[in-house]
């Protein structure tokens, strides 16, 4: 998608929103863990994020939705290691914020704020995605290019999970970027992701008692 992402920032090729999809992608942080992030939490010296705080709607009945911050689903802080090429990405966003407004780029400041520093709409947010994702798909395909394929923003995280699951990484370690309570959690979401089936297993126990 980096090849369609529409610039917010004159001379950038990509927007504030692609960065944002980003830290989701290659962290596996819940959209709400995303947009309530601040630059305190990012640690561009040890290349890792603090996810502490989470924000999403408060529904009262008879009243219309609220946008309220509070602690993350499992109510406990975890730290992520994130890659280089994506902590890169959110260094440019800072400098890109604190040119717009100093206040943006402060140690409290929202790091996916809107213009004004306040948080985003968790839905609009969602809807951004995907209608960026339609406009992509259109021009690849007038492009002649194989368009990406129909996803919905939270299956970022499942992207996440199920390839660092398939290239076999350990099931607590991807369990803790998650923001799981248990490992038993992310194995009953994720059995379908493991390697390897019961036909290998049938064949490995074989062998086993053969060599035995």
């Amino acid at each position: 998608m980096d090849s369609c992402a529409a610039s917010d920032v004159p001379g950038q090729e990509n927007s504030a929103l692609h960065t944002a999809w980003r830290v989701l992608a290659y962290t596996g942080m819940r959209r709400g863990e995303c947009l309530a992030l601040r630059w305190r939490d990012v640690d561009f010296d040890s290349g890792t994020i603090s996810i502490r705080r989470s924000v999403g709607l408060s529904r009262v009945k008879g009243e219309r939705p609220k946008l309220q911050e509070g602690k993350t689903k499992n109510r406990d802080a975890r730290v992520v290691d994130v890659d280089e090429s994506t902590m890169a990405l959110l260094r440019t966003l800072k400098r890109e914020r604190g040119s717009i407004a100093l206040q943006l780029a402060r140690d409290d400041a929202i790091v996916f704020g809107d213009a004004e520093g306040k948080h985003r709409h968790p839905e609009r947010f969602s809807r951004s995605f995907k209608d960026h994702l339609k406009r992509c798909r259109k021009q690849l395909e007038k492009q002649g290019a194989e368009p990406p394929p129909e996803i919905r923003l939270h299956d970022l995280r499942h992207t996440h999970a199920t390839l660092l699951l398939r290239k076999g990484r350990p099931v607590h370690i991807v369990s803790r970027r998650l923001g799981h309570k248990s490992e038993m959690i992310t194995l009953s979401v994720y059995t379908h992701a493991m390697p390897g089936d019961q036909r290998e297993a049938a064949n490995s126990f074989a062998a086993l008692v053969a060599d035995a």
